[in-house]
């Protein structure tokens, strides 16, 4: 046992210190003081260690909330009024504004050049702007600019909205899923997702879970190589200052994971953070990768936005997950909602459990036509054509159920 945590932890090292394309991500709570206003005193630290991450050769994003934060300082709004979707939107739009400016004051001491990147939904459901996306980002890196990136508040509401639990969304619906989604984008190596915790506790915080100011305090977990229900449960809903939470860094750094990259949950507030864990030191809960989805099929899992959904019976389920099966028409029961050819289809067992997802191979109403026209399992052979395929094996991906 002892030499299994050995040979993670060297592992853990051994990809951090040779990651050379990477996102940080640093939520409210660290961007932001008490009272709203740029925390200064943290940022300073933390954009020197990324000025040295870039002169040492590496390839640095950085999504950055606060700025709903900071427009409700400057307009000297009460928290409460935050609760207003429209009021969000106008604190966005005085906030990114201040952000920038304060970035590129904060860069400059370095000599590294800035450049505001603003995402909505669309630039990452729609496949050709996904693709530009990483263009665009490449010639930055070339320019030795620093992308600093956020989602478009103004006009994109998906990421204000409450996030519903038990649903996969197609989306960002926080920054650290959108974080977790440039890092899928760009194939960077490295995930870093900055906080207020040193990282992922081994038991609730204080208050939450019946715990007295006598008990010992929880433990940060090290190392994570699945992110299981049980792991999620540990997790807390959305902080004070941001929307997100621990629950959303989970969904982030599990994206990560099944990306191919190492994903690490570390502590804003605590000195030279960036600096110790690109030199491998043990800090922070470091999550290790599992899998690797790649390309397309890595898009339709976690970016693309679903059009509509087929439920299919049992046989189909088993052929697809089991055998690695094309989607074909005999095994569809139900179609719902419109799409058309390349549309991202959701793929659900009889009970609505949604396992699969993948390209449609036709429309919905072709869809409908061949399925009212459908050959019966027990006659297939009789007939001279094979059956319908609706969803070619290579544009299937599997997801957990739901």
């Amino acid at each position: 046992m002892q030499n299994d945590e050995y040979d993670l932890d060297a592992l853990r090292e051994q990809r951090l210190k040779a990651a050379r394309r990477v996102v940080i991500k640093v939520g409210t709570s660290t961007v932001t003081g008490t009272k709203g206003a740029l925390s200064a005193e943290r940022m300073e630290p933390i954009a020197s260690s990324i000025a040295r991450l870039m002169t040492a050769g590496r390839q640095v994003v950085l999504v950055s909330s606060g700025a709903i934060g900071l427009g409700r300082s400057l307009l000297q709004l009460h928290r409460s009024r935050l609760n207003d979707l429209v009021t969000k939107q106008a604190c966005a739009a005085v906030g990114q504004s201040l952000l920038m400016d304060a970035y590129k004051s904060l860069f400059a001491t370095w000599g590294v050049k800035v450049a505001q990147v603003l995402l909505t939904e669309d630039d990452f459901s729609n496949w050709r702007r996904y693709s530009n996306l990483r263009h665009t980002i490449e010639k930055l890196f070339g320019f030795g600019v620093l992308p600093i990136v956020n989602e478009n508040d103004t006009v994109s509401t998906r990421e204000l909205e409450s996030v519903v639990p038990g649903t996969q969304a197609t989306a960002f619906s926080d920054n650290d899923r959108l974080a977790a989604l440039v890092m899928s984008g760009l194939e960077a190596e490295a995930l870093v997702l900055l906080t207020n915790v040193d990282g992922l506790l081994a038991r609730s915080p204080l208050g939450t879970d019946g715990r007295s100011d006598n008990d010992p305090l929880p433990e940060i977990i090290p190392l994570v190589t699945e992110v299981t229900d049980e792991l999620k449960l540990l997790a807390t809903g959305p902080s004070a200052s941001g929307r997100g939470g621990m629950v959303t860094k989970l969904d982030a750094a599990e994206i990560a994971m099944n990306c191919g990259g190492t994903a690490v949950i570390g502590n804003g507030h605590s000195p030279n953070i960036l600096d110790r864990l690109f030199a491998g030191d043990r800090v922070g809960t470091a999550f290790l990768p599992s899998k690797r989805i790649r390309g397309k099929r890595r898009w339709i899992a976690y970016a693309a936005e679903v059009r509509g959904r087929v439920v299919v019976d049992g046989g189909a389920e088993q052929a697809i997950t089991q055998r690695k099966a094309s989607l074909l028409a005999s095994g569809v029961l139900r179609v719902d909602g419109h799409f058309i050819p390349m549309d991202v289809i959701s793929i659900v067992d009889r009970h609505g459990r949604e396992f699969a997802r993948g390209l449609a191979n036709c429309a919905s109403h072709d869809t409908e036509e061949v399925l009212g026209k459908k050959i019966p399992r027990a006659d297939k052979g009789k007939h001279g054509r094979a059956p319908a395929i609706l969803v070619r094996r290579d544009n299937i991906v599997l997801l957990q159920k739901t």
